[in-house]
């Protein structure tokens, strides 16, 4: 039994939460998978998992077990890492995620300097508007938007970005402008899931929140999509600011209730804090971080 390839297979059981789930993640037969797990069982004389129809959980066991595997195949990976070089100069691949259009909009601009000042580091950009786990898909930076949560990651803040409601000219002309946020009541709204906009647009902060209905006359899943529909004049949409710069400066759009705003939301880079800190990683966060500051300005 290959005891470090079968843990790899626990965990990825665990995180996939199913057999099923692990084999496809790991592109190995489904009896394969049961076997690796059941060997591990049958070696250490206890049972890891407890299963039913339904679902998968860990025994006492088998959740102390696991823990001690994640730390084992990480110090592997270190060690590993330190025998190919990678912390003697700044080499290897880099696995990076952002939401779509700021991916596209500034984050590909400045990974393109980066690469023809490191010609030994490669690039995996990744980019999708849900919330990537950094441990579970192997991503070294996160670039996020909006408030983080109490984590083990380590994060730098490179500027934030405003939550804007606009309208086309030609809408505005027609139905007028809407003077206070209870205003869009009597509006057309488009919304779209990323901003979880749906059903209520939130103004203010702290003590002087205000959650205003709004009205969904048109409901789509991106945001190109709903800044090309309010274009269009379809009705109002609220977006992040910089979703929305190109049609500002080609005045396609126009911002409303900008004094009604909430707190402006921190973008951030965001990584696991591992220690050394891979070269490779750090040429990234101290290339990227200013340029994006120039940028999005704080």
């Amino acid at each position: 039994m290959n005891r470090l390839e079968s843990m790899s297979v626990l965990i990825a059981v665990v995180d996939s939460g199913s057999l099923s789930g692990a084999a496809r993640r790991l592109g190995m037969p489904l009896a394969t998978v049961s076997r690796k797990v059941a060997e591990l069982e049958t070696h250490l004389k206890t049972r890891l998992l407890h299963r039913t129809t339904r679902q998968l959980s860990l025994t006492e066991a088998g959740a102390s077990y696991v823990a001690a595997c994640r730390r084992i195949l990480e110090d592997i990976g270190e060690a590993e890492r330190a025998a190919t070089g990678e912390y003697a100069s700044p080499k290897g691949q880099l696995v990076v995620t952002a939401p779509v259009v700021f991916g596209r909009l500034h984050l590909v601009p400045v990974i393109a300097e980066f690469l023809a000042h490191y010609p030994q580091i490669e690039i995996n950009l990744m980019l999708t508007d849900r919330v990537v786990h950094l441990m579970e898909e192997h991503i070294d930076v996160a670039l996020r938007i909006g408030e983080l949560p109490d984590s083990s990651l380590m994060a730098t803040t490179v500027g934030t970005v405003r939550r804007v409601v606009c309208a086309s000219p030609d809408y505005l002309a027609v139905h007028g402008e809407p003077s206070t946020p209870q205003a869009l009541t009597g509006h057309a709204c488009i919304t779209f899931e990323v901003l979880a906009s749906v059903g209520a647009w939130v103004f203010g902060a702290g003590k002087s929140q205000l959650s205003v209905p709004v009205h969904s006359r048109f409901a789509v899943n991106t945001a190109e999509a709903a800044i090309d529909a309010a274009v269009l004049g379809v009705g109002v949409i609220r977006v992040l600011s910089y979703q929305v710069a190109d049609a500002l400066r080609k005045e396609a759009l126009r911002v409303v209730l900008q004094p009604f705003e909430s707190s402006p939301l921190p973008v951030s880079l965001v990584h696991k804090g591992q220690a050394p800190l891979p070269l490779k990683l750090r040429a990234f966060l101290d290339f990227v971080a200013p340029r994006l500051r120039a940028r999005i300005p704080l």
